[in-house]
């Protein structure tokens, strides 16, 4: 049904009415909504827009403590911690990226 009509369709159809109903959005578009800028719910860490930490403490506040990971960074390190023992032939073999 919902496949029948745009996304600006159906927020207009449920605008002004008492169902609870809201578009799902992207993450750029989640960190432009004017409630979450206000409320600082996104950070940009060396270029890269991400959550900020949750929950907020007035006397104990959360920061980012360091860039986030670039995709493949640390590839070898998470598939050893997961248990897979041949992290190094999927590496060689290009089915995983490690940089």
């Amino acid at each position: 049904m919902f496949a029948t009509r745009t996304r600006a369709e159906w927020e207009e159809v449920f605008a002004g009415g008492d169902a609870c109903a809201a578009p799902v959005q992207s993450l750029k578009e989640a960190a432009e909504h004017p409630h979450l800028a206000g409320r600082g719910t996104f950070v940009d860490v060396a270029g890269i827009r991400q959550p900020a930490p949750a929950p907020r403490f007035g006397r104990t506040p959360g920061a980012v403590q360091r860039p986030p990971a670039r995709p493949g960074e640390h590839t070898r390190e998470v598939l050893t911690g997961w248990g897979v023992r041949n992290a190094d032939a999927l590496i060689a073999d290009g089915a995983a990226v490690q940089r």
